[in-house]
């Protein structure tokens, strides 16, 4: 990565999102081929889905609660906002995964640029 990327107030927030993909919808889809013999009331299975669940929530509760780098810069009201409001969003479009990461990477990019530009 060379320098310029990683001084760019956007890149945060590109991570964020390629994250949220990949700590979710990758390895469901590798999941969904390596365990198609699986029975889903298996100990296995339920045991993998607590673990991923945990993980996830692990990397989420981190960005939020410990941030580094300019997503340190925001509120901690403002990322609690957005984790809520992605959250939302999730819930209503049926539990997809992308349109909750999106929206919450958008209202955060919102909020954050509402706070930088017009002191809200």
């Amino acid at each position: 990565m060379n320098d310029v990327m990683a001084n760019a107030w956007w890149w945060p927030f590109v991570m964020i999102l390629v994250a949220g993909w990949l700590a979710t919808d990758v390895w469901r889809w590798l999941g969904v081929f390596a365990g198609g013999k699986l029975r889903e009331d298996s100990e296995l299975f339920i045991w993998v889905r607590c673990v991923a669940t945990a993980l996830v929530a692990g990397v989420i509760s981190k960005l939020i609660l410990f941030p580094q780098g300019i997503l340190a810069e925001t509120p901690i009201w403002l990322r609690l906002a957005a984790a809520a409001f992605g959250f939302l969003c999730f819930q209503l479009s049926r539990q997809r995964v992308i349109v909750g990461v999106l929206s919450a990477v958008g209202f955060l990019i919102t909020g954050w640029l509402m706070l930088d530009n017009f002191g809200l």
